[in-house]
């Protein structure tokens, strides 16, 4: 009985966290997206440094501008895959991961879901963004935006051209070197991922068979005892 309680505060403590990086991960994607959407014009950009842009850019909704499949089929498959993670985030915290690992799924959830929310709802109640000093989109009615429901473009903003590469380098030359535009819940998914393969690729290849060494011990001794 005293090994379950802690555990059980450990778990609780551990979504408590989770649901805390997922809901400021949501707020901060949001307001920067409504602040761009409706203050700038499609493709207004405002220079922060040399190498930092604030640039307005709509895409249907892959990570960093990439279009490759259908618009509803996307969103489709982000609604499964997002199910998928959430379920998963459920189990790996009721079998006592390792909280940094934790930490790096809910931060991929929230990306996901960020620009799931884009998808599912800017086109309901956004009226369309164009280029030009007139092209500031405004808030409208619910359902009477520029597209229907899962068919919203995502907003991104983000734009870091470092440099650009010299004319004489093959296949790349004039070009610049990182020109992909995104928004803070790509920078989530990306930071995540990033962070999973680095630290916790054993934790990965365990899949669902992880056992906490904190928790093991305490099974071993009990088991002892009976």
């Amino acid at each position: 009985m005293d090994s379950i309680q802690p555990e059980s505060s450990k778990c609780s403590r551990q979504g408590r966290i989770a649901l805390i990086i997922i809901l400021s991960v949501l707020i901060i994607d949001q307001i920067i997206k409504v602040l761009v959407k409706t203050g700038m014009s499609l493709g207004e950009s405002i220079d922060i440094t040399p190498w930092f842009k604030i640039l307005f850019v709509e895409n249907n909704g892959m990570a960093f501008g990439m279009e490759i499949i259908g618009k509803l089929f996307l969103s489709l498959f982000r609604i499964g895959a997002i199910g998928f993670f959430i379920w998963y985030l459920t189990r790996i915290i009721n079998k006592g991961f390792p909280t940094g690992y934790i930490v790096t799924v809910s931060f991929v959830i929230a990306g996901a879901v960020g620009n799931l929310l884009d998808c599912m709802f800017y086109g309901l109640i956004f009226c369309e963004s164009t280029f030009g000093p007139d092209g500031l989109a405004a808030m409208v009615p619910f359902g009477q935006g520029y597209a229907p429901f899962l068919y919203g473009k995502v907003v991104d903003m983000f734009y870091f051209p470092l440099w650009t590469w010299p004319e004489w380098v093959p296949f790349v030359g004039g070009d610049i070197f990182f020109r992909p535009v995104f928004n803070f819940a790509d920078s989530c998914i990306t930071c995540g991922v990033v962070a999973l393969l680095l630290f916790y690729t054993k934790v990965i290849n365990m899949g669902l068979h992880y056992v906490d060494p904190e928790n093991s011990g305490t099974k071993e001794d009990s088991d002892e005892k009976d």
